[in-house]
């Protein structure tokens, strides 16, 4: 079992992230959901971006770090889109993470100005021609990280969320059938090194 901090995407807390964070539990993992959006969902992800720029990054992003706080170190930091930034600063920044899930989104290292963690394992999911995501950036953090790229064909941004008007239900099922396996390989090194 891994412990998972899942940040929401541009649009706030839908029922598509809370329906994610549902298949991991039901494949055994413990799944935390802060809503750093304060209860606000949006139809679209333009209006999320421009609630997301009133509130402004800074903001996110302490409260995403206050979203941590009570919680163990050795999580898995994972994000869609919007929240693979948070996801990701946690995972650069606070001793004992064990991984981070990438999901539509990804940002180099350099931007916490600190290289990636050895030992932080790293897998970034998004579709080749996503428009909001540089797939080169992607892949020169993959390389850094030593971890995994998984490309689904296609331009769909948040294609995992069936509240989103990308969403495709044959690429979703392929990226939780890859998360879970990925989380299982995880929990397995947890255990061996335990034993």
């Amino acid at each position: 079992m891994n412990e998972i901090l899942l940040f929401h995407h541009g649009q706030g807390l839908t029922d598509g992230v809370l329906a994610f964070a549902e298949t991991l539990r039901s494949a055994g993992h413990l799944v935390h959901t802060p809503d750093y959006y304060d209860g606000k969902v949006f139809a679209t992800l333009d209006e999320g971006v421009a609630y997301r720029d009133e509130i402004g990054i800074p903001e996110l992003a302490n409260r995403a770090v206050a979203a941590a706080q009570s919680l163990p170190t050795d999580l898995v930091y994972a994000g869609f889109s919007l929240g693979t930034g948070p996801a990701q600063l946690l995972a650069q920044t606070r001793p004992g993470a064990r991984g981070a899930l990438l999901m539509s989104g990804c940002l180099p290292s350099a931007a916490f100005e600190t290289p990636w963690p050895a030992g932080v394992q790293l897998a970034v999911h998004t579709t080749e021609h996503d428009p909001w995501v540089d797939l080169d950036m992607a892949r020169g953090l993959v390389a850094e990280a030593n971890g995994v790229l998984e490309l689904y064909p296609g331009s769909a941004h948040l294609f995992a969320d069936p509240t989103s008007v990308d969403h495709d239900a044959e690429l979703a099922a392929g990226l939780e059938a890859s998360v879970i396996a990925w989380l299982d390989v995880l929990a397995r090194s947890r255990q061996a090194a335990r034993a």
